[in-house]
């Protein structure tokens, strides 16, 4: 099994917290990692119709069966049973008890912060990082790095990423988005997905993104909304704090994996990836995937902005701090070029406090330019190793 890094945080937690409530995006390794870091619990799955039966008609007795607790997985198929356990755990004040997992923020976080507020700890498992692959064994070229994407069974089961992922396509189309929206027409909503795909790394126009799927605007919005629950894409804030300029306020959407992102784009070959116009914005949003990866997995808040004026002055990624503001732009080149740096320049001079920048690109080197860090693809961990 491959080490998340995320683990020494669920450990913790289960030090700390009656529960510990770990979401993320199916096929994460969600059920991998519970099993793996609780080897002593029982391991129930209420995908299992004959368990989801048991528990939605007799919550009490179900439970019942677990008196030192359980794993319960994908704990959003029975809603019922999270006042069931809230009972529990006040009765038994013991931490560690219940290690719950979902897959549907939509299904679970109501739920959660009503029942259980301040008994559960909640951590996000994304797919598998840069480091907690490649650290000790580089993949061959950036290109190949994109197209594979981070989705633990393709590397499990040495899987073809374009077959694996239009699986995984299907699947999710049938099992997730059916119960929570009302979609009629899985055709209009895999266009959606690929028109969405396009859109990687720009700024959301949902009334632009509905004209060309024949949507609706509040249709559109609702199925962003799910895609976003389920951990396929994040929608990112403009940042204004304190800055005395017309800006951009609508978010920058970037999909998660950028292997499911070069799926829904038609790429079927690492070396498509060389000459496809939209190589940097499938780059900028891996480089952005890897960053909230590093919050998620390290209970870190994530504080990650973008800025853009409407003079066409942008920072790709922000992240505020305590005492200060890193400013990162991202570039899919080999070859590091001054030129990258405008944007961050132009910010620094608009903002009054502590900076730190960073470039993040396709090329061989990281070294120091100036007061500017220049991070290559292969040691993104270096600038999480160093920000301040």
């Amino acid at each position: 099994m491959i080490k998340r890094s995320i683990s020494e945080k669920a450990l913790q937690y289960a030090s700390q917290y009656p529960i510990v409530t770990l979401t993320g995006p199916r096929q994460s390794g969600k059920t991998t990692l519970t099993k793996a870091l609780f080897p002593n619990k029982p391991y129930v799955s209420l995908e299992d119709l004959e368990n989801r039966n048991q528990a939605s008609v007799d919550p009490k007795g179900f439970l019942a069966r677990y008196p030192d607790g359980a794993i319960l997985d994908e704990i959003q198929r029975v809603p019922d049973l999270f006042s069931y356990i809230q009972t529990i755990v006040d009765q038994k004040k013991q931490e560690g008890l219940f290690i719950l997992t979902g897959s549907q923020q939509f299904e679970m976080i109501e739920t959660l912060t009503q029942s259980l507020a301040g008994r559960t700890a909640i951590i996000k498992l994304l797919p598998f990082s840069y480091d907690e692959i490649y650290k000790d064994s580089p993949p061959v070229d950036l290109f190949s790095l994109l197209y594979t994407g981070f989705y633990p069974r393709i590397f499990d089961k040495k899987l073809n990423p374009t077959e694996a992922l239009s699986f995984y396509v299907s699947t999710y189309l049938e099992r997730d988005v059916r119960k929570l929206i009302n979609v009629k027409d899985l055709t209009l909503f895999e266009n959606f997905l690929k028109l969405l795909a396009g859109r990687s790394g720009q700024i959301l126009n949902t009334n632009s993104l509905g004209d060309d799927c024949g949507l609706s605007h509040n249709t559109i919005t609702s199925w962003i909304s799910v895609l976003e629950a389920s951990y396929i894409i994040k929608r990112v804030a403009p940042y204004y704090r304190n800055l005395n300029k017309r800006l951009i306020k609508a978010p920058k959407i970037h999909f998660l994996d950028s292997g499911l992102l070069c799926y829904l784009l038609g790429i079927t070959e690492p070396g498509q990836l060389i000459t496809h116009p939209l190589r940097g914005a499938i780059f900028e949003s891996y480089v952005v995937s890897e960053i909230y990866k590093y919050h998620y997995h390290h209970g870190i808040p994530d504080n990650i902005y973008y800025f853009r004026d409407y003079q066409g002055h942008e920072v790709d990624v922000l992240i505020e701090r305590a005492q200060s503001i890193d400013l990162i732009e991202v570039k899919s080149s080999a070859t590091f070029q001054e030129s990258y740096l405008k944007g961050l320049k132009y910010f620094e001079k608009l903002y009054d406090g502590k900076i730190n920048k960073s470039l993040i690109y396709g090329g061989k080197e990281s070294y120091k330019y100036k007061d500017t860090k220049i991070v290559n693809w292969k040691n993104i961990s270096s600038y999480f190793d160093t920000a301040s």
